[in-house]
């Protein structure tokens, strides 16, 4: 079904409207143009109250000084007419079969916002954002995304900062070169020491059995002299004393072996230095200090390091949402090419933020999102279109008409770019005469000349 246009309207007595009939062109741009206050936002006003309801009714929808009360006509492409009459405003809706409706008939397939632009237009970032989202039927999970990626992003940066602080710290520690591992142990030292003063005092002792056995050597020649006088004197003892010459001869020999051995031994002995563990002892403050020096240093670019691999797995995880979230916005049928939304929730168009566009960019992003939040609306109303110039107004309707959209818009100025020129509630060079109330006795009265047929009634 074909989006649905406005194929002309009809109004008088609204707001500052007198009598106007236009037929907006049906694709591209109608261009309401005129001076201030001669009726062109009235058009605009008119049309929004006779289609989306008493809620967009203006607070005075009659003319000041009008013969009747406002009256409104409006023929839809679809086939459906609209009017509003009498003095409350009463809506008649009758569609293509002549059968009546409601509100709720317009509702079906008249967007709202493309009848309140300015409102679209004039709001924050995410209520153009959440409407965009909410048509596209992504908006929980783009904010899902979203709420990930700012989280994510903020731990990443929380992690790093972190990360440089304990990477720093453990770069300032002091690092010594020639230092064992772990902590030296005195008792280890005094350990080793005691086993050295041992060693040392065996060797001692063996020193002391050389002196013991020569005191014995020398003793048994002295022995042997005193023998050998007394067998001068002692011949009734001689086979008893050579017996003993004899066994202390033995002994002699035994202990000669022993005394030749055991100053072979003794002169081979090498006493063992104690000084290096002295040192070591005397050292181990100093030594254990830079140890722990070293164990800190480790243990802090240690930490620093798992900090960085918890920042780049950050990093990833970070990475993975951000395309996740593009091949999210890449799947939506987005209502305009170079239209997107960042990170921060605003809406882009070629890159650029809403506050960076011009306000024919604006323009067009409010047109086609609002196009998009009601695809059987084909039109969109539009005020203040002189904030554009003839150049980019004329660019901005090329674009509406390749899209087959219908905007009808205002514009203060008179020159060519204007479709029609409203001038004291009139349309300029429309021949149309004011309403005039009808005969209080019940006789038609004449509107002025020429008379016209209108919803079926004839003034």
């Amino acid at each position: 079904m074909e989006p649905v246009k406005i194929s002309s309207l009809e109004l008088e007595n609204v707001k500052r409207i007198r009598a106007v009939q236009i037929q907006p062109t049906k694709d591209g741009l109608t261009v309401i143009g005129g001076r201030n206050g001669q009726g062109k936002t009235s058009v605009l006003d008119a049309i929004a109250w006779a289609l989306g309801g008493n809620k967009l009714k203006p607070d005075n929808p009659n003319r000041d000084g009008g013969a009747t009360p406002a009256k409104l006509h409006v023929e839809l492409s679809n086939g459906i007419v609209v009017e509003r009459r009498g003095k409350n405003g009463t809506l008649y809706v009758t569609d293509q079969t002549g059968m009546k409706g409601t509100q709720k008939l317009l509702d079906e397939f008249l967007s709202h916002l493309a009848l309140d632009l300015p409102k679209f237009l004039g709001g924050t970032d995410r209520d153009r954002t959440t409407a965009l989202l909410q048509t596209l039927g992504i908006d929980d999970q783009l904010a899902a995304l979203d709420g990930q990626i700012r989280s994510t992003y903020q731990e990443r940066q929380l992690v790093g900062q972190d990360a440089k602080r304990l990477r720093a710290h453990a770069d300032k520690l002091p690092q010594h070169s020639n230092v064992p591992a772990e902590p030296v142990s005195v008792a280890e030292l005094v350990r080793q020491q005691q086993e050295i003063l041992a060693r040392n005092g065996e060797n001692q002792r063996k020193r002391e059995k050389v002196e013991q056995i020569k005191y014995e050597y020398d003793r048994t020649a002295q022995s042997e002299s005193d023998l050998n006088d007394r067998i001068a004197y002692m011949l009734e003892q001689v086979e008893k004393l050579k017996s003993d010459l004899t066994e202390v001869q033995k002994r002699r020999a035994s202990l000669g072996a022993d005394l030749v051995m055991a100053k072979t031994t003794a002169e081979q002995l090498q006493d063992e230095s104690t000084a290096e563990i002295e040192a070591s002892i005397a050292d181990i403050e100093s030594v254990n200090a830079r140890v722990a020096d070293n164990q800190r240093k480790a243990e802090a670019v240690e930490i620093a390091t798992k900090r960085e691999v918890d920042y780049a797995d950050l990093t990833a995880k970070l990475q993975s949402l951000r395309d996740s979230r593009t091949a999210l916005l890449d799947g939506a049928p987005l209502p305009l090419p170079g239209l997107s939304v960042n990170e921060d929730g605003h809406l882009t168009y070629n890159g650029q933020t809403w506050s960076d566009m011009s306000s024919s960019e604006q323009l067009r992003v409010a047109t086609a999102i609002v196009r998009a939040t009601k695809p059987d609306c084909g039109f969109v109303l539009v005020d203040k279109l002189e904030q554009l110039d003839p150049q980019t107004l004329a660019e901005f309707g090329t674009w509406a008409q390749g899209e087959g959209l219908q905007v009808i818009g205002t514009r203060v100025g008179t020159d060519d770019s204007c479709t029609v020129v409203i001038e004291d509630g009139k349309v300029e060079g429309q021949d149309m005469a004011d309403p005039v109330a009808p005969d209080p006795k019940g006789e038609a009265l004449d509107w002025g000349t020429p008379k016209k047929t209108w919803g079926g009634d004839t003034f």
